[in-house]
């Protein structure tokens, strides 16, 4: 095992997490990074190692307990010690509550919530041993409100802003930065410039949120000095209604 400093981003998809893992990479981080499908992280890490940096790839599943577990000891073991980790994984999925199965709001409670519970217990287990380290969390604005046909989303997210006040309450007298990120509005990615052009074209005016920017965030948490660290943020375009 190196003594390579190691970011972890569970979720680096192609906005959001793909950003976090570029601008940690830039800062020297080895960017550990994970999807459900490794094949989609080939462009990410292609970039990251154009530019000068270092990615690794994982295919795994933030649900499944024994997946988890291999996937730290792996990092842990053979690239580094995990000095960030930022739990990412999207599940917004509108639905009535009059059509919403068990099925479906359980896979959703399971990517916003469990998977971070899961992906968290097992690197902060790491992180205690050497006293330090950076646990950041992804929200929306579901973490703060339920909105009509979003019940498993809300349900999920707010279950996630939980589990990482619980944590930090635990472990930042461990010297460990826990902390929450509510991204509340639209973000830059095909899907918002696909499916929802009038919103889109806002990009123009500041109305959409930059991955870039938000990841400029993640990097300004992780570089806090600890006598004045802040649990939660939120980051919205300044044009947002909240």
């Amino acid at each position: 095992m190196t003594s390579e400093k190691i970011a972890l981003v569970i979720g680096a998809g192609d906005a959001t997490g793909g950003a976090i893992a570029k601008r940690f990479a830039r800062e020297g981080f080895i960017t550990c990074v994970t999807r459900r499908n490794v094949d989609k992280l080939a462009p990410l890490v292609a970039e990251i190692q154009a530019e000068g940096g270092r990615a690794v790839a994982f295919g795994s599943d933030a649900r499944r307990e024994d997946a988890v577990i291999d996937l730290v000891e792996t990092i842990e073991r053979d690239i580094g010690p995990i000095e960030v980790f930022v739990y990412n994984v999207g599940a917004n999925s509108p639905m009535s509550i009059l059509d919403e199965t068990v099925r479906r709001y359980t896979k959703i409670w399971e990517l916003a919530c469990l998977g971070g519970f899961l992906t968290g217990r097992e690197v902060a287990k790491r992180m205690v041993t050497r006293g330090r380290g950076t646990m950041l969390f992804t929200g929306a604005t579901a973490s703060l409100r339920g909105r009509a046909n979003f019940a498993a989303f809300a349900g999920g997210k707010h279950g996630l802003k939980a589990l990482a006040e619980s944590m930090a309450r635990e472990l930042w007298p461990q010297n460990i930065h826990v902390g929450h990120v509510i991204v509340d509005g639209a973000i830059d990615t095909a899907f918002i410039r696909e499916n929802f052009p009038a919103r889109y074209a806002q990009k123009s005016e500041d109305g959409i949120l930059n991955p870039t920017h938000i990841a400029e965030n993640y990097w300004h948490l992780h570089c806090q000095p600890r006598d004045s660290w802040s649990f939660e943020i939120d980051l919205r375009p300044w044009m947002e209604k909240w």
